[in-house]
C-alpha cells in the first residue's frame, strides 16, 4: 500500500537497491600506499565532478551484468589505486591508498529511460548520483574524519535502460581524470584492448598548500541551480557573425571566432547584465574563468592519460561595461591561452602558483565579486563510453 502511494504522489520512484564495497582485484604495493596531493589538487573547489552516462535496454541479464561490472571495476581500480584509497575531509594532502574500496551503489527507477529523459528537468538526475552532483557537505571538511574519493551508482530502469553515474572528489582529479577512468573501466567491462589508456599517476613532492587552498576556496560556491539551453546550429553561426561585425566595426577585427569563444561571449554578456540589473551605481566585477587542460597545452605535452588535477584556470576580469566588448572578451581569452601555451611544463606551472604570496593571491580575489567558469567539453573523451 505504501508502494502504491509513493508511486501516486510522485511522477516515479527511485529506490536505492543495494549498497556494497568493491576493492582493487589485487593490492596496491607498499611503495604506493601515499598518494600525495599536488598544489593543483589541494587548491581545487571542494566538490565533486559529475559525470553519467546513459544506455538503452541491454540484451544481458540485469544479475549478469551488475557482476559484470562489478568485477571489470575491481580490476580496474588496480590502475587507479589513489580512488580505493581514503583521503581527510579538512585540508587533505594525501591519499592513504589502503585499497578499502569503492562505494557500489544500485538502484531502481519506475519508469522507461526514454520517458525518464522526455520527461527530465535537471533537477531529476539527483537521484541518479549517490551524493548531490554539485555539492557535497561531506567533503566540504566541516568535520574531522576520512572519506571515499569515488562513488558509482548504477541505475536501472523499468524497460531494462541503464545510467551509470560516477561522482569524484574533486581534490583527487578533474574531469579529464574521471573520464578516463569510465573510459577504461568501460573497456575491461566490454572485454577490449586496454593497452592504450593505462593511466599515468604523477609523483609530487609533499607539502601542505592550506592556506591557498583556503583562500581560493572562500569564492567557491556551495550550490548551483542547473538550467540548459540548445543552440542550433543556425543560431551558432548567427553568433559567430554578429562577433565577426562587432569586432570589425572595433577596428580589432576577429574573422574565426569559435563556437566556444562566441558563445561564451554571449552568456558572460547577458549575465553581467542581470547580475548589474540588480545594483546602482558601482559596476559589479566578475571574472570570466577559462580551464585549460595542461596535458595537451604545455609546451611539454603531459600524457592524456594522466591522473590528478591537470587543469590551469585562466582569468580575465571584467570590471567595466567597455570590457563586454566581443574584441576584449574573446581577445583576453586568446592572450591567455597563448601565455598559458608558453609555460615550459608541469614544474614550471607549478612553480608559478608555489611562489605567490598568499597577500597577493587575497588582494586578487578582492578585485572580483564572483567568478564565472566556462569550459568546452567538445574535445572530451564522453561520447564513445563503451561497456559492451
Amino acid at each position: 500500500m505504501l508502494s502504491k502511494l509513493l508511486r501516486i504522489g510522485r511522477s516515479q520512484l527511485h529506490t536505492i537497491v543495494s549498497r556494497e564495497i568493491i576493492k582493487p582485484s589485487s593490492p596496491t604495493p607498499s611503495r604506493n600506499r601515499t598518494y600525495n596531493l599536488s598544489l593543483f589538487d589541494q587548491i581545487s573547489p571542494n566538490g565533486l565532478t559529475p559525470f553519467i552516462a546513459f544506455y538503452p535496454n541491454l540484451d544481458q541479464s540485469s544479475l549478469d551484468k551488475t557482476l559484470e561490472l562489478k568485477n571489470s571495476l575491481s580490476k580496474t581500480l588496480t590502475h587507479y589505486y589513489p580512488f580505493a584509497g581514503r583521503l581527510k575531509k579538512t585540508r587533505p594532502t594525501y591519499i592513504d591508498c589502503s585499497d578499502e574500496g569503492v562505494e557500489f551503489i544500485e538502484a531502481t527507477n519506475d519508469s522507461s529511460l526514454s520517458d525518464f529523459l522526455q520527461r527530465s528537468t535537471h533537477e531529476d538526475l539527483d537521484p541518479l548520483f549517490a551524493k548531490d552532483m554539485w555539492f557535497d557537505p561531506h567533503i566540504r571538511g566541516d568535520t574531522e574524519g576520512v572519506t571515499c574519493p569515488l562513488v558509482i551508482q548504477v541505475n536501472r530502469f523499468a524497460c531494462g535502460g541503464v545510467a551509470v553515474a560516477s561522482t569524484l572528489s574533486h581534490k583527487v582529479g578533474d574531469g579529464r581524470t574521471e573520464l578516463n577512468f569510465i573510459n577504461h573501466w568501460a573497456t575491461v567491462t566490454a572485454k577490449k584492448d586496454t593497452s592504450l589508456i593505462n593511466p599515468h599517476i604523477i609523483s609530487h613532492q609533499t607539502k601542505d598548500y592550506g592556506y591557498l587552498s583556503e583562500l581560493l576556496s572562500a569564492r567557491s560556491r556551495v550550490g548551483c541551480v542547473t538550467k540548459s539551453f540548445l543552440f542550433t546550429k543556425q543560431k551558432l553561426n548567427d553568433i559567430k557573425a554578429k562577433v565577426i561585425a562587432m569586432t570589425r566595426e572595433s577596428g580589432q577585427p576577429i574573422v574565426n571566432p569559435t563556437r566556444v569563444e562566441a558563445l561564451s561571449w554571449l552568456i558572460h554578456n547577458r549575465a553581467m547584465e542581470a547580475a548589474n540589473k540588480k545594483i546602482s551605481g558601482a559596476f559589479k566585477a566578475i571574472a570570466m574563468a577559462f580551464p585549460m587542460d595542461m596535458r595537451n597545452h604545455l609546451a611539454e605535452k603531459l600524457p592524456e592519460t594522466s591522473v590528478g588535477n591537470l587543469y590551469f584556470a585562466l582569468e580575465s576580469p571584467t570590471t567595466n561595461q567597455s570590457k563586454l566588448a566581443p574584441h576584449i572578451t574573446i581577445g583576453e581569452m586568446r592572450e591567455n591561452k597563448a601565455a598559458f601555451q608558453g609555460i615550459q611544463n608541469l614544474e614550471t606551472a607549478l612553480e608559478m602558483y608555489d611562489k605567490m604570496a598568499p597577500e597577493i593571491i587575497l588582494e586578487a580575489t578582492k578585485r572580483i565579486d564572483a567568478s564565472h567558469i566556462y569550459s568546452g567539453l567538445y574535445w572530451f573523451p564522453a561520447y564513445d563510453i563503451d561497456f559492451g
